[in-house]
């Protein structure tokens, strides 16, 4: 089964190019020119994102463990920048109000994150967290006046009732886990939104050092508020340093050139694919099985997921 839903997300990946915008961004680094790989390995490694709260519950509390997780980040990428010769810390100085919500907005969300999963599983709040997209989506055609056309519309309708067959689960929307799922996905969408409508022309190394620097700064906060501190022990340091490099480093790089890359709205809509890519996850790891409300949510996801960029194709071909 693993197999079969994977078979069909990555014919899906190869359409994505329909979607990216004209003249993206240049990196430094080839490969991150083709949009459909880029997307592709950050479906894989967003998917990761609870999976990997999950396992740091066992070491730190959460505030902790995320504080610990971004302040790895931010030293690996200040060191390669460094290497690189490419910090300008004048982009800091220019963009603080910018750098400061954004901080303040991820660190919020990635605390609320970390903390769910003492409460609910990683498999649900992964499925619950995709209710980011109807807050990406409004935000995407009410603040950053986005258009989607009439079968993108249906597409995305037909996605999101995928995420809530898959999320919906009685008993779990009243849960103290659900609500800070929801609280998660509402701060980290309305931080895409900011980026998307100023940050686009931040250069792009600078802006990713900037935003984990200015994440870590606010954790530290939040965990001095707390007043609490408990010493990692050798394996905790080590699951921090994974954590860091795969969720952090590359998997939220990644994202912010996807997002570079797509609307708003279109990013959102492909990140519905991350909880099924997170289920497969749990069968390779775990050895859980979907559950039929679980494959039907996601049949449903992927079909909406096609809808939308076959009509992209449509566009772009016509």
């Amino acid at each position: 089964m693993a197999f079969c839903w994977l078979t069909a997300v990555v014919p899906t990946a190869t359409l994505f190019s329909a979607m990216v915008q004209q003249n993206p961004p240049a990196t430094p680094f080839p490969l991150l020119q083709n949009a459909p790989l880029v997307i592709t390995i950050l479906l894989l490694l967003d998917s990761l994102h609870y999976v990997f709260a999950r396992l740091l519950r066992n070491y730190l509390p959460p505030v902790q463990a995320a504080l610990f997780v971004l302040g790895i980040a931010t030293v690996e990428t200040a060191v390669f920048l460094l290497w690189r010769r490419k910090v300008r810390l004048n982009i800091l100085r220019q963009n603080l109000w910018f750098f400061a919500v954004v901080g303040l907005l991820v660190a919020g969300a990635t605390a609320l994150s970390f903390a769910s999963v003492r409460y609910v599983d990683a498999g649900t709040a992964s499925m619950l967290a995709q209710t980011s997209t109807l807050f990406a989506l409004a935000l995407g055609l009410f603040w950053l006046r986005e258009k989607l056309h009439r079968i993108e519309l249906l597409g995305a309708s037909v996605a999101l009732l995928g995420i809530f067959v898959i999320s919906f689960q009685p008993g779990d929307v009243l849960r103290v886990g659900s609500l800070l799922v929801l609280a998660s996905a509402l701060l980290y969408a309305l931080h895409a939104a900011v980026v998307k409508r100023y940050g686009q022309e931040i250069d792009f190394a600078n802006f990713f050092l900037f935003r984990v620097g200015s994440t870590t700064f606010f954790l530290l906060l939040f965990m001095a508020g707390q007043g609490s501190w408990q010493r990692p022990s050798g394996v905790a340091w080590l699951v921090l340093l994974l954590v860091a490099t795969v969720n952090i480093v590359c998997s939220r790089a990644l994202y912010y050139l996807a997002l570079r890359r797509l609307q708003i709205s279109h990013h959102a809509i492909l990140l519905t694919l991350s909880p099924v890519i997170a289920i497969i996850w749990s069968l390779l790891l775990f050895g859980e099985a979907p559950t039929r409300q679980g494959f039907m949510g996601g049949t449903a996801v992927l079909l909406g997921v096609f809808i939308v960029t076959w009509q992209q194709r449509r566009q772009v071909t016509a």
